[in-house]
Order: C-alpha cells, then sequence, then structure tokens
C-alpha cells in the first residue's frame, strides 16, 4: 500500500480537487492524512473554505468514520530553514541569513536544492512516527506540480547531482529518492476525457517510467453524464426534423417547431462529446495503468462536493 500519494496533472483538470477528495477518502474509518502543497497557491484552503494555511499541519476536515484529514502549505525558505538548523545547528543565524536575503537566493539560484526541500518535507512526513512506533499519518497526499513538470521535480538525485555530490544535501536528495521510488510512493495523473488532457497524460506517464517512478493511477476528473442512449445518440445524426416536431407536439409543447432545429444541434453536439469521449477512453486504456472517473460537479467543487468525490474514490478504491 502506497503511503505518499502524488496527484499531479495539466492545468484545468482540477488536480488540487483531486488530491483534496483523495485525502478525505483515505482518512475514511479513523485513518490520519497529511494534504500537502507545494506551489504556494493556497488551493487546499480556498477548497477548505477556510484561512491560507500558515507553515505547519493543521486539521482542516473529519473524513466519515472520525478520520482527519491535516493540510501544510510547504514554503521553500522555510524549509530550508529548517534544513539549515537540522544539519547545521544554525538557528539565529539561519534567521539572519533569511534577513540579507541569502535563503531566496539560494532556493532561486538552484532550483534543485528547492525541489529537494519541498520533496523532502513530504517524505518526512511519511517517514515520521509516534513515541509509540506508529506512523504520525497513514497517508500523505501531496498536490504536485502539473504533469510537464512532475517527473523533474520529483527525480531530485538528479536535479541535485551537478550541485551536491558528497554531504549533507546529496544524502538528504538520496533519502528523498529511496521514498519516491519505493512501493511507498504512487504518482496520480489526473485528466479529463479531452484530446491535450489524454495526450499530456500519455507523455506523463512515459516519461515518469523512463526515470523509474512509481506511476498510480489516471484519475478522469469532471466527466459528464450520458443523457442520450447509444439509439438515440445514432439518430442525432440523422434527419428527423418531423419526428422531432410530431413528439412535441404530442406532448402539447406549443410553437415546438421552433424548438426543433435547436434540439437537433444540441443533440449532434452530444453526440460528438460522446464519440470524442469514447475515443479519448480508448487511448487511456492502452496506457496500462488502473483508470477511475469523477462526475462533473455542476455547483462546484465546495466542501460538500468534495465529500461526493471522496465517497466516489473509496468506492473505487483509489490509493488503498
Amino acid at each position: 500500500m502506497s503511503r505518499l500519494q502524488v496527484v499531479s496533472g495539466k492545468g484545468g483538470t482540477g488536480k488540487t480537487t483531486v488530491a483534496a477528495a483523495l485525502a478525505l477518502a483515505l482518512a475514511t474509518e479513523g485513518k490520519r492524512t497529511l494534504l500537502v502543497e507545494v506551489e504556494g497557491r493556497q488551493g487546499i484552503a480556498q477548497l477548505f473554505e477556510t484561512e491560507a494555511l500558515p507553515y505547519e499541519e493543521r486539521k482542516i476536515a473529519v473524513a466519515p468514520g472520525g478520520g482527519e484529514v491535516f493540510a501544510l502549505a510547504i514554503d521553500a525558505e522555510r524549509a530550508l530553514l529548517d534544513y539549515l538548523q537540522m544539519f547545521y545547528k544554525l538557528g539565529s543565524a539561519g534567521r539572519a541569513l533569511k534577513k540579507l536575503g541569502a535563503i531566496d537566493f539560494a532556493t532561486t539560484i538552484a532550483p534543485g536544492v528547492r525541489d529537494v526541500l519541498l520533496t523532502g518535507k513530504a517524505c518526512e512526513a511519511v517517514r515520521r512516527r509516534e513515541k509509540h512506533g506508529g506512523y504520525t499519518y497513514d497517508h500523505v497526499i501531496m498536490d504536485a506540480p502539473p504533469t510537464g513538470r512532475i517527473t523533474r521535480f520529483l527525480n531530485v538525485n538528479d536535479e541535485v547531482a551537478g550541485l551536491a555530490r558528497i554531504g549533507p544535501i546529496h544524502n538528504q536528495a538520496q533519502a528523498v529518492m529511496r521514498v519516491l521510488k519505493s512501493p511507498e510512493t504512487a504518482v496520480h495523473l489526473v485528466s479529463l476525457l479531452e484530446e491535450m488532457p489524454v495526450q499530456e497524460t500519455a507523455d506523463g506517464i512515459a516519461e515518469l517510467r523512463a526515470a523509474e517512478l512509481p506511476v498510480g493511477g489516471v484519475i478522469v476528473n469532471m466527466v459528464r453524464p450520458h443523457v442520450l442512449d447509444e439509439a438515440a445518440v445514432r439518430a442525432a445524426s440523422g434527419d428527423h426534423r418531423d419526428a422531432v416536431a410530431r413528439t412535441l407536439a404530442a406532448a402539447g409543447i406549443r410553437g415546438g417547431t421552433k424548438l426543433v432545429e435547436p434540439l437537433l444541434e444540441q443533440a449532434a453536439e452530444h453526440a460528438q462529446r460522446v464519440e470524442l469521449e469514447r475515443e479519448q477512453r480508448a487511448v487511456l486504456l492502452e496506457l496500462g495503468v488502473p483508470a477511475y472517473e469523477l462526475p462533473f460537479l455542476g455547483d462546484g467543487a465546495d466542501i460538500a462536493g468534495l465529500y461526493r468525490l471522496a465517497k466516489d474514490l473509496r468506492k473505487q478504491g483509489v490509493g488503498v
């Protein structure tokens, strides 16, 4: 069972929403999960309708069965201060470096070090244990960068190879990679049933596999219901104006003839979407990874919507 669940996806696919729902799903029945944000967008706080997350682990929700969801917005500068205190015992000297701008300079000039700090903080939470010996969190869920950057972000060992071949930074990167490339980790990619997100998902899986990073599954988000059955979809592509007009008249709808053209246009658009989705599903199936689906939420991803998505993920066994 993977204890670190990394969620990525093309921009606009709803990866933060899926990560939040996954955290709720995995916290069901008394489990404890930590939902980690690494991009500084405060997307988690917005979803759970709470104030901006500080650089500390804070409980933000209770899952069905009494499980708890904690959240953490990882800041690279604060993570570097923690790192300097942990390995070099700099304390106030580290804070002085921050005031001088050295911390910001270090995380900007060496982006590989920044990724080590961000992923390292999440991996530390995965490995952390309580005094009684049990893990502090049953699962850690990371709302990670988009698909186009996910492999480079996670492959921190290669990122720092040219910066530090020995010493604490090198050792930290090695420790992080041991977690990221182990069965403890699964990288899920969020997609839509559209050509560009599906293609980016396929490319992302290929890159993850080439880097020997563990691929979890594809979570297809915002799936719309099919309001017409197969026969109706086929019929929509033909010329059935007279039949539609007669049906509207029989139903007692006045001015039904004016509705015929718009109805047929909508039916044709629906048929086209259904065919496109069928094609994209076939592409995803060929990727050889588990695929899951989440419905489109007409009212948006509010708290109630998150719990609904979490229930769907739980039924499908995502991450379990």
